[in-house]
């Protein structure tokens, strides 16, 4: 795939690409493209579909080199997402055939549709050339061959659609930064490690970084992170992550001093399960864990890079490894929390909210927020419900509920509802504490994941967990992906704070 794709105004692209719906001919003005109509010539062929996706291309003997023809599917059922997997499907051609400069004319087709936002597709088309050219070569060796990697340029003549490219490729970065994070091992991707890209991150968006850890976390009652990561040679640590915006800002109370939407990430480092150890094959791709976590600092890459709302948002990431030793914490022991909460440990492998709760509870009581937004890889049972093509939220709020759904329709990282109930929350009583951190029975087992948390949120604050255990990762190339992490929740989470800013009622 590329090193790099960027968006550029000079220089005459070798090619030129044209969209087409499935079942039609090209319209008139993706025709004129060339002047031989080559364009026009390749699309009547009878496998040029039109299907999503489907690239096929000719040279040309004058005009372009090359003229490609990518698939819109039906007219009907277009959606601005559409483009994303198309653009997937053309930057691996532009791979395969080594083209570097391409000029991408669609306003010809999208031209002929009713009621579609230019801007939106041409992110959504920037996201999917961005997402394809994500690579993690890093930790090669001597053992493999360099990969040839080009770089691929992209012009458009739309301004909109081009300045809706530019987004989507700073969306796609927040994505990539968040799979680069995710892949990166263990042995290097520690909690230390983790605070360590938040700062620089921060250094170069102009974010503001703190990292509470060793003696801090005990004097903040951080119970949940340094319990869990008390048994590791790694330290466990709090990162706060901040965005402040700056200059004029619309709307009553907005501004450096308005209340800030807060994003929490788990981010389990490594999962060996503690002394409920992981059997099997159950600890391979535990570096993963901390994906939630990933997923955050993605999203404000893209929050402090392009979305600038009008409002401060702040990351808050509990970082821990769950590791064995004469330290580590055991099942009977009882955690206080800072919010006064007791729990019960009844299984060290369900860890994750118990970090989670420190960041809750700060976010309550310090960070004084409209709103609070967690990512989590939090439980086995959100992939048996809802497998990988949602993932799971809890959110009693419908106003940020309904936010965080068009977000992930739009972004393609789907979300769907799933229930809070007292009689969920009643499951995680203990007989000697306040609450268990994991239910003896194994019934709504994603359900009572979300139970536990909101022990630890102000009702009075809107609140949505986000449950991404069956959508941070894929097992096979597809779409703008290939095997390895998603970076889910980057884009979905930057693209909630852009649609809040717009309306102002976060």
């Amino acid at each position: 795939m590329f090193t790099t794709v960027t968006l550029s105004s000079r220089g005459k692209p070798q090619t030129v690409v044209v969209g087409q719906f499935k079942g039609e001919n090209l319209d008139k003005v993706s025709a004129g493209v060339d002047p031989g109509q080559w364009a026009a010539w390749v699309a009547s062929k009878a496998d040029a579909t039109g299907d999503v996706g489907k690239i096929v291309s000719t040279y040309c003997p004058d005009g372009p080199e090359r003229v490609v023809v990518v698939g819109l599917g039906a007219r009907e059922s277009f959606k601005p997402g559409v483009l994303r997997a198309a653009a997937a499907a053309l930057g691996r051609f532009c791979a395969s055939a080594k083209l570097t400069r391409i000029g991408v004319s669609l306003e010809g087709a999208l031209g002929s549709l009713e009621d579609v936002d230019i801007a939106d597709c041409g992110r959504q088309f920037g996201e999917g050339l961005g997402l394809i050219s994500w690579y993690y070569d890093g930790l090669r060796g001597k053992a493999t061959p360099d990969a040839d990697r080009g770089e691929l340029s992209v012009r458009a003549d739309d301004k909109v659609f081009a300045a809706g490219i530019e987004d989507g490729l700073v969306y796609a970065a927040g994505s990539n930064l968040a799979r680069s994070l995710s892949q990166t091992p263990p042995n290097i991707a520690t909690p230390e490690f983790i605070a360590h890209e938040c700062q620089k991150l921060a250094d170069e968006t102009g974010m503001e970084c703190n990292v509470i850890e060793g003696e801090a976390l005990h004097e903040e009652r951080l119970t949940g992170i340094f319990t869990v990561g008390q048994a590791s040679e790694n330290e466990p640590c709090l990162v706060r992550l901040a965005y402040t915006p700056e200059g004029e800002y619309f709307g009553k109370g907005e501004g450096p001093d308005a209340k800030p939407v807060v994003l929490v990430g788990k981010t389990m480092t490594y999962d060996s399960g503690g002394l409920s150890i992981k059997v099997g094959g159950g600890m391979k791709g535990m570096k993963r864990d901390k994906d939630g976590g990933c997923g955050v600092i993605g999203a404000m890459h893209a929050i402090a890079t392009v979305v600038k709302p009008p409002f401060p948002v702040v990351a808050l990431l509990s970082c821990a490894e769950n590791a064995i030793s004469d330290e580590a914490y055991r099942p009977d022991d009882v955690i206080t929390f800072r919010n006064g909460v007791t729990v019960e440990v009844t299984n060290t492998d369900a860890e994750g909210r118990l970090v989670l709760a420190d960041a809750l509870c700060w976010a309550c009581e310090l960070e004084k927020p409209r709103c609070i937004i967690d990512m989590a890889t939090l439980t086995g049972g959100v992939v048996v419900a809802l497998g990988s093509a949602y993932a799971g939220i809890w959110c009693d709020d419908n106003d940020l509920r309904e936010t965080l759904e068009a977000a992930g329709e739009s972004t393609g990282e789907r979300v769907w509802r799933l229930p809070h109930d007292q009689q969920y929350k009643d499951m995680m009583k203990s007989p000697i504490a306040d609450i268990v951190n994991s239910a003896p029975v194994r019934e709504a087992h994603p359900i009572q994941g979300a139970a536990f948390l909101s022990y630890f949120c102000d009702e009075k604050i809107p609140w949505a967990h986000i449950d991404i255990a069956g959508t941070h990762a894929t097992d096979k190339d597809k779409g703008p992906f290939i095997a390895g992490p998603t970076g889910f929740g980057a884009r979905l989470v930057a693209e909630a704070v852009r649609r809040m800013g717009e309306t102002n009622d976060a």
